[in-house]
């Protein structure tokens, strides 16, 4: 069973940076996807970022050019940069990862951005 750690959230300032980590179980060589997600209060869990095994990425319109999604094979660690935070990025993020068609989620860890 895959298991997903995130850690890096906190309380930041609007503008600011953080960096989360998700530190995986295993290679993450064999995963098909590894993606960040958010879910604010109220709202639906949305993605914000995925990158595919050949390293191709996808971004979620709202934080192109101002979040980047990285990975580090040795570490087995999925990371997400991000910067230029808005107050509505305010929101729990979650890892997932996905392999042999099986979705795995990180317990999440809690982004605030203050005005």
């Amino acid at each position: 069973q895959v298991q997903l750690v995130e850690s890096g959230g906190g309380l930041v300032q609007a503008g600011g940076s953080l960096r989360l980590s998700c530190q995986v179980s295993g290679s993450i060589l064999s995963f098909t996807s590894m993606g960040w997600f958010r879910q604010a209060p109220g709202k639906q869990r949305e993605l914000v970022a995925v990158m595919l095994r050949d390293d191709s990425t996808n971004y979620a319109d709202s934080v192109k050019g101002r979040f980047t999604i990285s990975r580090d094979n040795a570490k087995n660690t999925v990371y997400l940069r991000m910067s230029s935070l808005k107050i509505e990025d305010t929101a729990v993020y979650y890892c997932r990862s996905v392999r042999y068609g099986i979705i795995s989620w990180g317990q999440g860890t809690q982004v605030t951005v203050s005005s």
